[in-house]
């Protein structure tokens, strides 16, 4: 009885922590990001986010709309590798809202040598043409 008890809660605990296949899509979306921005390379970071007008970026003075603008705005607030630094993540929740939405919540780190920086981050995820795409970003 002891042996199907260890067997079930072995069981229990891989199901229990084992990701789906869309939460590892998501994180290889992610840690594409992480790979882009630590060789300096903002628009290949960009490729997460949605190509599209109607993407929002949340940031400290308030809402940004539109793939351009935060493109952009990365670009300025960003201008070289000292100021990007190298770029890490980690979850704190991924919850699945539907077949095609998921809501993320984590934190970012950059290890800078002008001076580290750190936040939290919320994002909404859609999956678009059987990729997933990050369509509104709230980061802080």
């Amino acid at each position: 009885m002891k042996q199907y008890l260890s067997i079930a809660f072995l069981i229990f605990c891989f199901h229990s922590f084992a990701q789906t296949k869309d939460e590892v899509a998501i994180k290889k979306v992610m840690n594409d990001q992480v790979i882009a921005w630590n060789k300096g390379n903002v628009e290949e970071f960009m490729k997460g986010y949605w190509n599209n007008d109607s993407i929002i970026f949340m940031g400290k003075d308030g809402p940004n709309y539109g793939y351009t603008t935060t493109l952009n705005n990365y670009k300025k607030g960003y201008p070289d590798t000292a100021a990007m630094g190298k770029l890490s993540f980690t979850f704190d929740l991924m919850k699945k809202l539907s077949a095609d939405y998921y809501f993320i919540v984590g934190k970012y780190y950059l290890k800078r040598s002008i001076g580290d920086a750190k936040g939290v981050f919320t994002l909404l995820l859609r999956k678009i043409n059987g990729e997933w795409k990050i369509v509104v970003d709230h980061t802080s």
